[in-house]
């Protein structure tokens, strides 16, 4: 077994993987699942590797690394080398029965299979191999060669080995994995969901317009969260203003709001951030000072780069009852 990399199913995510991958140095076996007579087969095969061409030719200036990619149905696949296999089938959990029963066929046993699903829980997928232990979910975010971060998902039944293998390969390409449970919604889409909820029922309240919540996150929310994921913002502000602001707010507008137990039991276990030293972390007193100073240039390079765009605006579409 070599550090080849198969990708099964050919589409926008199975592109997108393969280009990231190919961008690393890293051989890629792309496989073409759907079905399709040969002659559609080499048409379909020609024109991806048309597309990742031109794609490798804009990132890396040429396109040598396509050298190392072999786009083929599922007829000639050869996945006996693949150390790890990402399955990029849709979201039809009976296409993904199939095509998994077929990948198990092919791969070698040390091989891990790590499916690309937004959509089904690491648990679900890994009932549907021989050897549930070596599944693990990789949820891409698009466009996948671009976006940093991919959300590695595993159960209790999950070999260790299988994540590590995994995240290392990861981050051998460049990417920042980052490993989550068997939960519905990963972490990005779940936080992210009651976002744009949130945002979509402002505007339908009359609280303020598409475009002026938009910047105000592009402008506000986005650059904080940037530098400051929202638990290390919990610390930074404070664990109590968010408890009396969630009371307040959930009082106002409804028990989504509500704090978790968690925020409540830091409050009297006195864990409010960084005033009594630890939260959701720990801050050595010594270390604060540069900590804070260290995070603020962070803040003031970002709006150094943004403020131009954010002063002179940029053209939002217009909705179509406007």
């Amino acid at each position: 077994m070599t550090d080849e990399i198969a990708v099964v199913g050919a589409g926008r995510m199975g592109e997108g993987i393969a280009l990231a991958c190919l961008a690393a140095g890293m051989p890629v076996v792309l496989a073409d699942v759907k079905e399709r007579t040969d002659e559609e087969r080499r048409a379909y095969c020609d024109r991806v590797r048309e597309r990742l061409a031109e794609q490798l030719r804009a990132k890396l200036g040429d396109d040598a690394a396509l050298a190392g990619l072999t786009v083929c149905g599922r007829e000639t696949a050869r996945l006996a080398d693949a150390a790890v296999v990402f399955e990029a089938v849709p979201e039809v959990i009976e296409v993904k029965r199939e095509v998994l029963a077929w990948v198990c066929t092919q791969v070698g046993e040390s091989a891990v299979i790590a499916s690309t699903t937004s959509t089904f829980l690491v648990t679900e997928i890994a009932e549907l191999v021989d050897r549930p232990g070596r599944v693990v979910n990789a949820h891409w975010l698009n466009p996948a060669d671009l976006m940093p971060l991919v959300e590695v998902s595993r159960s209790e039944d999950t070999d260790p080995d299988a994540v590590s293998r995994l995240t290392g390969l990861l981050e051998r390409i460049g990417k920042v994995p980052v490993v989550c449970g068997a939960s519905a919604g990963y972490i990005v889409p779940r936080l992210q969901a009651l976002v744009m909820n949130e945002a979509a029922r402002m505007v339908e309240e009359g609280v303020a317009s598409a475009a002026d919540i938009d910047l105000a996150v592009r402008a506000g929310l986005g650059p904080r969260f940037a530098v400051l994921g929202p638990l290390e913002f919990i610390d930074w502000g404070g664990g109590d203003i968010l408890y009396y602001a969630s009371r307040y707010l959930a009082a106002q507008l409804g028990e989504r709001f509500q704090h978790p137990d968690v925020i409540e039991q830091n409050m009297s276990a006195h864990r409010r951030g960084l005033q009594d030293g630890t939260g959701f972390y720990r801050y050595d007193a010594d270390g604060v000072a540069a900590y804070r100073a260290a995070r603020m240039r962070e803040f003031e390079e970002i709006f150094r780069l943004r403020e131009p765009e954010l002063r002179d605006g940029t053209p939002v579409p217009t909705r179509p009852e406007d």
